[in-house]
C-alpha cells in the first residue's frame, strides 16, 4: 500500500474551502465598513483604513491556525487571552502592539468575530470614519 504524505504548508480540500469561506464572511465584514480596502501585505490578505486594522492568516508558517490579527484597543488582549486561550492568542509580530488573533477553526462565533472586527477598526480609523460608522448606526 502506497503511503500519501501530506506536505507541510499544503491543507487539504477540507480546509482549503473552511479558509475559502471564512476568508469570505472575513472579507463582507471588513469591506463593510467605511473607507476599508483590501491588499495583499506580507502575502495575507489585509484589510486598511489608512493603516492595516485585520489579516488573515491560513497556517501562517506552519502554525496550523487559521485566524485573523486584529488592531485592539488597550487591554483587550490579556481579557481575550485571559478568558478563551483556546480561541485567543498573541500573534507573532503585531503582539507586543497589543494585536489580537481570533481562531476561525475552532468554535467561531461569527457575532463576537463582527465586533472584534468593528473594535479593530475603530481602533485605527480615522475620526471622520468612525463617525461615518456611527450614523450608520442610528
Amino acid at each position: 500500500m502506497k503511503r500519501v504524505r501530506k506536505h507541510r504548508g499544503v491543507p487539504d480540500r477540507t480546509s482549503r474551502d473552511a479558509a475559502a469561506a471564512a476568508l469570505k464572511r472575513v472579507r463582507a465584514l471588513c469591506l463593510a465598513l467605511p473607507g476599508a480596502t483590501e491588499r495583499l501585505s506580507h502575502g495575507a490578505p489585509t484589510f486598511f483604513v489608512k493603516k492595516s486594522f485585520v489579516m488573515f492568516h491560513n497556517d501562517h508558517h506552519g502554525d496550523g491556525r487559521l485566524a485573523i490579527w486584529c488592531a485592539a484597543p488597550e487591554g483587550a488582549q490579556p481579557a481575550l487571552i485571559g478568558a478563551d486561550q483556546e480561541r485567543f492568542f498573541r500573534p507573532p509580530y503585531v503582539g507586543p502592539g497589543g494585536w489580537i488573533g481570533v481562531r476561525l477553526d475552532v468554535r467561531p462565533d461569527w457575532d463576537e468575530i463582527a465586533g472584534i472586527i468593528e473594535d479593530a477598526y475603530r481602533h485605527v480609523a480615522p475620526p471622520k470614519l468612525v463617525a461615518v460608522l456611527d450614523a450608520r448606526a442610528t
